[in-house]
Order: structure tokens, then sequence, then C-alpha cells
């Protein structure tokens, strides 16, 4: 192997291993750009998000977030929930890596109130009695909250239980007076209206490797990413140092120059990861939970950022139909559920509409996702047919009806919410999505 060879081979590796606490970082960058009061605040979104949304790619449509940036370097912060009546929700925490270090909720905690302290690897103290204590590997990572929301008529209720989370850090618990300071603007040329995931992607070698070097010093590698570290130090990257690709040997310069490229359609490969049936896949492991699987982590970052562990959530993606040809936006198709075929589902589930881009698409009904808590019209032997198509399949179907965008491919993600164990065993599987004209 040429140095210029073994060069690149070591940037792919490291830019696959470094692209989810890029992606993630310059999201909250462009998130605190935008929303100055993002920092150790939590924020709700009080309806559906719709077509014009492009902070996160694939997002969902059966639950309103609650997300907070937190940054637990100056201490603890607790988080306190209400009793959430028997409603489902779940309060996934990333560390900046995108690992999910805790997940409180209706699956693992109960609907019962409940007070969280966040706090940091190393914190030393006591946090109060009948308090869960939840250290992030990283001083700054990111809850992305979601609560089941039976439709707008639902909104209501859901707000009610949203404003009665209550966050500051631990030395102010019990201070209703404390108000959260303003969020330092973060320094960078990047732009607020650009997807976070298309920002990364344009950046060369020079500017992703600089800006990764520089997370390092305050998002120090987890334990068990040692290999890749001693890695990473042979073409200049190591924690605390500036990267500069001038700096190196010609050949070695030459082979980081090329590795973005090439690892990035590593990353993108990785949405053809999981089991494959009828053209569906399924991702049924290391969501969530990487350890060194970092080219799963990179590519469910790309696809996803902030997917939960299957426990909580499997997302099969449709990408082709029964015949094995991508969904074109002209066609008219059917996913059929026989009785005993209905998603298995411990809480709810759906199936969501994505365009080229992975957004929602606009449609005159503005419906981004059809599932269990819609008024669904069932068949007479208890089976069910959704109709996904451009224009509306009659008015006695529209009830079904999960609109398609009006050019382009498109693919789907079920969502499948705290799945049940034939879903997580693999003996439940979705059937094909079958082309009607």
């Amino acid at each position: 192997m040429t140095a210029e060879e073994e060069a690149r081979e070591i940037a792919v590796e490291a830019y696959v291993y470094a692209y989810p606490l890029v992606l993630s970082e310059l999201t909250r960058r462009v998130r605190v750009g935008t929303v100055p009061e993002t920092m150790n605040r939590i924020q709700h979104r009080r309806e559906y998000v719709d077509a014009g949304f492009t902070e996160v790619v694939r997002p969902n449509a059966d639950t309103l977030y609650s997300t907070l940036w937190f940054d637990v370097s100056q201490g603890p912060l607790a988080i306190g929930v209400p009793d959430s009546g028997g409603r489902y929700y779940l309060l996934p925490m990333m560390d900046l890596w995108t690992d999910v270090f805790a997940a409180p909720g209706s699956r693992t905690t109960g609907n019962d109130a409940q007070l969280i302290v966040i706090a940091a690897a190393d914190w030393q103290g006591q946090v109060p009695d009948g308090a869960s204590l939840l250290r992030s590997p990283t001083a700054v990572g990111w809850m992305i909250g979601r609560t089941q929301t039976n439709g707008p008529a639902d909104y209501r209720a859901v707000h009610q239980f949203q404003d009665g989370i209550q966050v500051c850090p631990l030395s102010q618990l019990g201070n209703r007076a404390y108000e959260a300071p303003p969020s330092a603007p973060s320094a960078g040329h990047w732009d607020l209206r650009t997807p976070p995931v298309v920002q990364v992607e344009k950046l060369d070698a020079q500017e992703f490797f600089a800006f990764f070097a520089q997370l390092l010093q305050a998002n120090p590698p987890h334990a068990n990413d040692y290999a890749i570290v001693h890695r990473m130090a042979r073409i200049g990257l190591v924690a605390g140092k500036t990267f500069s690709l001038a700096a190196l040997p010609p050949a070695a310069l030459r082979g980081v120059a090329a590795a973005p490229a090439l690892a990035l359609e590593e990353i993108k490969n990785q949405l053809g990861a999981g089991v494959r049936s009828q053209g569906w896949r399924i991702r049924l492991t290391a969501i969530g939970t990487y350890g060194t699987d970092y080219r799963m982590r990179a590519g469910v970052a790309y696809a996803g950022l902030g997917a939960l562990p299957v426990e909580d959530a499997v997302y099969p993606l449709a990408f082709a139909d029964a015949d094995g040809k991508p969904f074109a936006s002209e066609g008219r198709y059917v996913l059929h559920f026989d009785a005993d075929e209905i998603p298995p589902a411990r809480a709810f589930w759906s199936l969501t509409m994505y365009d080229e881009r992975q957004l929602f698409t606009p449609n005159p009904i503005r419906r981004y996702a059809i599932g269990d808590r819609d008024p669904l019209n069932f068949n007479a032997d208890g089976s069910l047919d959704i109709y996904i198509q451009q224009g509306s399949p009659g008015a006695e179907r529209e009830s079904n009806w999960l609109p398609a965008p009006a050019a382009g491919t498109f693919t789907m993600n079920l969502r499948v919410y705290w799945p049940e164990a034939s879903l997580l065993n693999g003996k439940w599987l979705p059937p094909a999505v079958r082309r009607v004209g």
C-alpha cells in the first residue's frame, strides 16, 4: 500500500467516525443561530412539523417534539417531568456523538411524575431523593422528546403535558424566579437556512477535519474508540491540536483530500443496511447504541439524526415496490395489511412519506403520515388498505390516503413505537407495497 493509499484509507475511516459529531454540532449551531434562547431551555413544537421543516431529515408526524440542547459543563441540569396520565412519551438523551445514553419515558420509567438530573461524566455531588442521575458522556448533548399526539384535536392536552416539563440547573431547583441566560452565539460561517446535512456534505477535507479536531477537545472519544484514535493520529488528527491539510506530506495530502467523497459514499450505502424483505429494509440492531459500528452510526445520522433505539421504535424503510422498482410519484400504490399483519405496536404506528430530499412534501390535504390514530376504514375481514398516490383515490378512500410527491421518486418509513417482540425478533415483516397504476 502506498503512502497516499494508506492516508486515504485512514481519512475515510476518520470521516465516517467523525461524521455524527460534526453533523450534530453543526445542527446545534444552526439552531442557536436561529433561536438564541436554546441552550439549557426546553423548546416545544406545538404543532406537527410540515413541508417547510428542514432542520432534521426524515422527521415524524406522529408526536409533538420537546427538544433540549443541554450543556452540563458548569453543573448538572434538573428536568422535572409531570405525570403523563397514561399518555405515551419518551425523552431520549444523546451525547454529541449521537449515542443514546438514556431514554426515560413510558417504556422504561413509566408514566408517573419524575425528576431527572443530567450531569457530566466526572461530576461529583448528590441528587435529591427520588431523582434519577443520568451521566452524559459529553458535556453538550441533545434530548429529543416525543409525546404521542392523536391529531390536531389532541394538541391542547399534549401542550399541558409539555408545559409541565420544567428545566433548570440543579443548583436552582425550587427557584421559581430563575431564567436561563441567552445562548452565546456560535462562531463560524454556517448557513442558518440550508439543512445541516447538506452543509456538512459541502465541506472539503480541510474544513471538515479542522472542525472535527476542534470538537474533539470538548468531546472526547468514547473509551472503546482507542483504535480509531490511534489511526487518526497518523494523518494529524489529534484532540487539542489544529488540523492542517497543507502540513501533510504531498502523498498523504492527496489521500486525505480525496476522503470526503469516498466516505460519504460509504455513509450513504448504510441506507441499504439491515434485513431486506419485499422492498423494505429493517434495522433491528445497533441503532442508538453503536459501540464501534461507526458506519452504522454515521448512516443513521445521515438518514435521520436522533433515531431511537429499537426497543423504543423500529423504522422499516420502504424503498421499492413489490416488483423491486423505486417508487415513482406518478404511480398509484396500495399497502395491504391482512388482519393478522397490522404492525405490532404497544404504543402506536404510522407510515410517513418522504421526497427525494428525505423531507415532507407539500400536498393538498397536508397529510405527511397516516396510522392507527387516524380514522382509518378497515375492510370487512379486518384487513387494511393504505392508498399511496398523488391525487385523491376517491372520497370513499381518502381516509386511507397517503399523498405522494408531485414529482420525482419517494420513500416511506413505517414507524412502530414500543414494538412487540414479534417485530424485534424478526418474525413480523411488513407486506410489499404493490403498484396498481
